[in-house]
């Protein structure tokens, strides 16, 4: 490479001898021309031109010497640097999802080996050398038959689930059995409950009272220790516990062998309850002896899936056919009003729930001459728990429940709800409910599938007082996602869903609220093997 002045320093000639560059020619002013002009000009070309040497070089070498130095410097640099348009990839992607395109259209030929890894997948490319067509097929198919195998064992998963959440677990059967023998045998398990100087206050309207209806002893448990433990008052706490005739012996040797020191606690069975029979309750024979209903509690659970069911739509299904929602004391909160015939408000509490703070206020809630306050899901972040309105309980196709109802109505939660036992008895509340389930059997269960709350829906419509959403937070049996902050902030939360947390199939992370009121030094427990999870 030489450089030349011209004399009268008004240009400078650069040439190479390589041939790459003959002639580089820069012209200066000669009124705007300096000495250190110059200097930097030569600086800036000194570093300049070895590169384009080298590049050259390099393009040499790769053997691509039809283009011009510019467009090959492009090509390195990048497509879009130097104008040049890039190596052929983006055609390559742009013809790959032409014929991905192309193929979701085409049907998967008849007896295709599909393979059931994507080792074995690229290993049968690379041996039978497919062209394009082919591979997008094989990889249709492959696609295609991984998503109904996984399909299948989300859709299996959730009915295994269904299995365990309808069965009784061994350590609860257990804890039922030794209690129960326990009242047969042990005089201080069948003492009064409460003492005779306490019965009076079991109708004080000064008094707190919650009811829970349930045959789980060990909830119950959990229920009454959460409330206890979180109210500011509990001397001024008292407990109704329903339960059944079998666990009824069991339910009270419970609670009168682990007392309370403050709060009292009344247990009953549904068969003390003079008023609960048959004339009264008419409904429930209906349900009882319905074969349609026996036959959707009790029957092949495979047949109400779909093979387009999402797993969440077909664990809503098989929860609709839990045998709990043709139960006695799951129809108990309709008749509230003549089971306590002394008591002007009560709070009824599901035996799935936590109370983590005190419940008091509840009571100093106006509920502006409405019956029940609840509330409502159908506003929140969560979408899934919160997002529930009427379309997502009733059969909309049914002109029945058309003519009658609103799809976009809202619906509210039922589990912790304060009722104004007073102004219900003002109301046909019950005979609404009674007429809807009626309507429900007559229909063959075509109005609805989903247990007790759809006719309590329609039956409290216009009684509802909406309170605030923190007091309940609802899904934890079923929402693995749940926001912890949000678990640990609400006043009640409820494991709805499949998932309780005495399961094995409870979520771990959400199962500490629950267990932090389970005694696991108790000796029933323990030797039930009833143990607090890791």
């Amino acid at each position: 490479m030489q450089i030349r002045f011209s004399p009268s320093m008004r240009s400078i000639t650069i040439s190479s001898s390589n041939g790459f560059l003959d002639l580089m020619k820069v012209k200066v002013a000669a009124r705007h021309f300096s000495y250190r002009t110059l200097f930097h000009t030569i600086l800036i070309l000194a570093f300049l031109l070895p590169f384009v040497f080298i590049l050259t070089a390099l393009v040499t070498l790769e053997g691509v010497n039809k283009c011009s130095s510019l467009d090959c410097l492009g090509r390195r640099l990048g497509p879009k640097f130097l104008g040049r348009g890039g190596d052929g990839s983006e055609k390559l992607v742009k013809d790959l999802y032409k014929l991905l395109d192309q193929i979701n259209s085409e049907e998967i030929p008849a007896g295709l080996k599909v393979p059931e890894s994507f080792s074995e997948f690229l290993s049968d490319m690379k041996n039978n050398q497919d062209d394009a067509k082919t591979f997008a097929i094989s990889l249709k198919a492959t696609m295609e038959s991984m998503d109904r195998e996984l399909k299948r064992s989300r859709l299996a998963e959730q009915l295994h689930k269904h299995y365990a959440a309808t069965s009784i677990p061994k350590g609860l059967h257990c804890l039922s059995l030794r209690l129960t023998d326990e009242y047969s045998s042990n005089a201080q398990a069948r003492k009064q409950l409460p003492s005779p100087e306490l019965l009076p206050l079991l109708a004080d309207n000064s008094y707190h009272h919650f009811v829970v209806a349930t045959d789980n002893i060990l909830a119950a448990s959990v229920v009454v220790n959460s409330v206890v433990t979180s109210s500011l008052n509990p001397e001024r706490v008292v407990f109704h516990v329903i339960t059944d005739k079998k666990t009824y012996p069991g339910m009270h040797s419970w609670f009168a062998l682990n007392p309370l020191a403050s709060a009292i606690v009344e247990v009953k069975g549904v068969h003390q309850f003079g008023w609960l029979t048959r004339e009264n309750v008419p409904v429930l024979e209906a349900i009882e002896n319905h074969n349609g209903v026996r036959n959707h509690y009790h029957g092949n659970h495979i047949t109400g899936a779909d093979v387009t069911d999402t797993p969440r739509i077909f664990a809503s299904k098989l929860q609709a056919r839990s045998p709990k929602y043709i139960s006695l004391l799951n129809h108990l909160r309709i008749y509230l009003p003549e089971l306590f015939p002394n008591l002007n408000k009560v709070v009824f509490l599901d035996d799935d729930i936590v109370v983590q703070r005190d419940l008091s206020p509840l009571w100093e809630i106006d509920l502006s001459g409405k019956v029940n306050g609840a509330v409502l899901t159908c506003k929140g972040e969560d979408s899934w728990v919160m997002g529930k309105r009427f379309r997502t309980y009733f059969n909309f196709s049914h002109p029945l429940i058309a003519n009658k109802l609103d799809p976009d109505e809202c619906a509210w939660a039922y589990g912790m709800n304060i009722f104004d036992l007073n102004a219900w008895r003002k109301t046909n509340i019950r005979e609404t409910y009674h007429y809807w389930v009626k309507e429900n059997l007559k229909s063959n269960m075509t109005l609805w599938k989903l247990g007790t709350l759809p006719p309590a829906l329609i039956a409290f419509r216009g009684y509802v007082h909406p309170i605030e959403s923190s007091w309940h937070l609802l899904g934890l049996g079923y929402q693995e996602k749940t926001d912890l902050d949000s678990v640990k902030k609400a006043a009640v939360i409820h494991y709805n869903g499949q998932c309780k947390p005495w399961l094995e199939i409870g979520y771990k992370h959400l199962q500490p609220f629950w267990t932090l009121h389970v005694n696991y030094s108790n000796d029933f427990i323990r030797n039930c093997h009833i143990l607090d999870p890791q």
